[in-house]
């Protein structure tokens, strides 16, 4: 099959988008009780900020994929939201511009292409595309492509995939422990239930060592979502999937062409600012903010059948079983484990 360098920006025709989230009376009213706490947290409506954050709020998956992160306890619920909320305002994840990170981009280390199974957007990250210096750049760039995972899920959609692929993967092209923590608690604490599936490929083996050292330690949520060496293409359609992991998709990554395509899809401007109707878009009734939320697409969450419940399960929060679940012995163990360990983990996060 011939090569191509057009990326996949819809899922496979027929593609039912799962999983779908209902929920009952009393979690419900925790859904409204912490929307109406944020709201109270609003910026004030002359800050330039405004609009984006009101714009974040006002999405149907935020308040309850918080309280879903939560487990239903409304005080952690509103920790969760107003930390995040916090980070935003400094971060301003939603206006990264795109020539602030393109350089990080220009060796595929990190692509967004094609939609698993489930309607899920794919990003593949390629630790052995390294192509530059450790920084919060590099923060920035990872970021970056998750707020354009978020462009490209489809309605009824709130995870992704990660695939991580460690071919290739050296010392020096693993981020340091600094950037991987700063990465693992950007995505556990302010991408919350965003992680559908983090699937794992040529992993060397001292990684896999430690992954079975530290697996009695880990949630079982957190087991369920990360899978090691995968057959892909039980959870991607193979027109969809790379054919670099044995899909029929042949794409040719050429970076101009394929930063060109993203941003035009997901409609950002130079400034990191939105383009056409984007005032549209941003200005949302702030009255949004306090009706109940009731999500079209919902159907019953009660499990109607095995692969119901392990599809539920993968979407749950992810975290440790505890703060200090890791034996230190096994973060020391060698240098390579140091290096590499935090890299694997704040990537399938």
């Amino acid at each position: 099959m011939s090569k191509t360098t057009k990326v996949l920006t819809t899922p496979s025709l027929g593609t039912k988008v799962k999983p779908i989230h209902q929920y009952d009376d009393e979690q419900t009213a925790q859904i409204e009780a912490l929307r109406e706490y944020a709201n109270t947290l609003l910026l004030p409506d002359t800050d330039e900020y405004y609009p984006w954050e009101l714009k974040w709020l006002s999405r149907p998956d935020t308040i309850p994929r918080y309280m879903r992160a939560a487990k239903w306890k409304l005080e952690d619920g509103k920790k969760r939201i107003k930390g995040t909320l916090e980070w935003r305002r400094d971060f301003k994840p939603d206006l990264i511009s795109p020539d602030e990170v393109k350089i990080e981009s220009e060796t595929g280390k990190i692509i967004l292409n094609g939609f698993d199974i489930d309607g899920r957007p794919i990003i593949y990250m390629r630790p052995g595309h390294e192509n530059t210096e450790r920084s919060p750049r590099q923060v920035r760039h990872l970021v970056w492509w998750l707020e354009r995972a978020r462009d490209f899920m489809p309605p009824g959609q709130e995870s992704l995939v990660i695939i991580v692929d460690y071919k290739s993967t050296t010392l020096r092209t693993n981020p340091s422990i600094s950037v991987a923590s700063k990465v693992l608690t950007i995505l556990q604490q302010h991408y919350v239930e965003h992680l559908g599936r983090a699937l794992v490929v040529n992993l060397p083996y001292l990684l896999n060592f430690f992954y079975k050292g530290i697996s009695p330690f880990l949630d079982p949520v957190t087991r369920d979502k990360m899978r090691f060496n995968p057959n892909l293409l039980e959870l991607i359609p193979k027109e969809q999937l790379d054919a670099d992991f044995g899909g029929d998709y042949h794409f040719e990554f050429e970076k101009d062409s394929y930063w060109q395509q993203v941003v035009e899809f997901c409609g950002i401007a130079a400034d990191g600012t939105r383009v056409k109707k984007e005032e549209e878009a941003v200005v949302v009734e702030e009255v949004a903010l306090s009706e109940p939320a009731k999500d079209s697409t919902a159907q019953s969450d009660t499990p109607t059948s095995e692969s119901t419940t392990d599809l539920a399960k993968e979407v749950d929060g992810l975290t440790l079983a505890s703060p200090v679940s890791i034996p230190e012995a096994l973060e020391a163990d060698t240098q390579v484990l140091k290096e590499a360990v935090p890299a694997a983990i704040a990537v399938a996060a």
